[in-house]
C-alpha cells in the first residue's frame, strides 16, 4: 500500500504542476492520455492470464473487475462491475481515491475524471469494442456513487 500512497502522491503533485504551469485543461487531457495508456497496458495483462476468449458477459464483467483492483487496490476505492445483461456492463464506485485527494488539493472545480478513458483502455487489451462508454452519475459532481455503462459490440479475441 505504501508503494500506492506514493505514487498517488506523486500523481496529484503532477497534475497540480501541470495545471498550475500550463492550465488544468491540458493537465486533464494530459492525465486521461496516461491513464488510458495505463489501462490498455492492465488490460493486455489481464487478457493474457485469462488466456481464452470471453463468450459471456459476467466473466467479462470478472475481468473488469480484475483490471480495476490491479489499478486501484479495494483500500483506495469500493465498488464493482456487474454484467446487466448479456452487451451492457455497469461500474460502480462509491469511493473514489482520486477524487479525494483532487477535492483536498483545491482542484476539483476544474477536474475531468478519466473514467471513460480507463474503461476503453480497459477494453482495448481485453479486445472488446464498446458501442458505449458513459458516466450516469459521478462522485465529482456530489451524487452518492459513481456509475458507469459500457455496451459491449463486439469481444475480440
Amino acid at each position: 500500500m505504501e508503494v500506492y500512497r506514493l505514487w498517488w502522491l506523486h500523481d496529484a503533485r503532477w497534475y497540480q504542476g501541470v495545471a498550475a504551469r500550463y492550465g488544468q485543461d491540458v493537465a486533464n487531457e494530459i492525465n486521461a492520455e496516461a491513464m488510458r495508456f495505463v489501462a490498455t497496458r492492465v488490460g493486455k495483462q489481464v487478457a493474457r492470464a485469462h488466456g481464452e476468449p470471453v463468450t459471456d458477459a459476467a466473466t467479462l464483467a470478472k475481468l473488469y473487475e480484475r483490471c480495476a483492483d490491479i489499478m486501484f487496490p479495494n483500500e483506495l476505492r469500493d465498488g464493482g462491475v456487474t454484467a446487466l445483461d448479456d452487451e451492457l456492463l455497469e461500474l460502480t464506485m462509491r469511493q473514489n481515491f482520486a477524487v479525494v485527494m483532487v477535492r483536498m488539493a483545491g482542484s476539483l472545480d476544474g477536474y475531468q475524471c478519466p473514467c471513460t478513458e480507463i474503461h476503453a483502455g480497459w477494453s482495448d487489451g481485453l479486445g472488446v469494442t464498446l458501442t458505449e462508454n458513459r458516466a450516469t452519475g459521478c462522485l465529482r459532481h456530489g451524487d452518492p456513487e459513481c456509475r458507469l455503462l459500457m455496451r459491449i459490440a463486439e469481444r475480440r479475441g
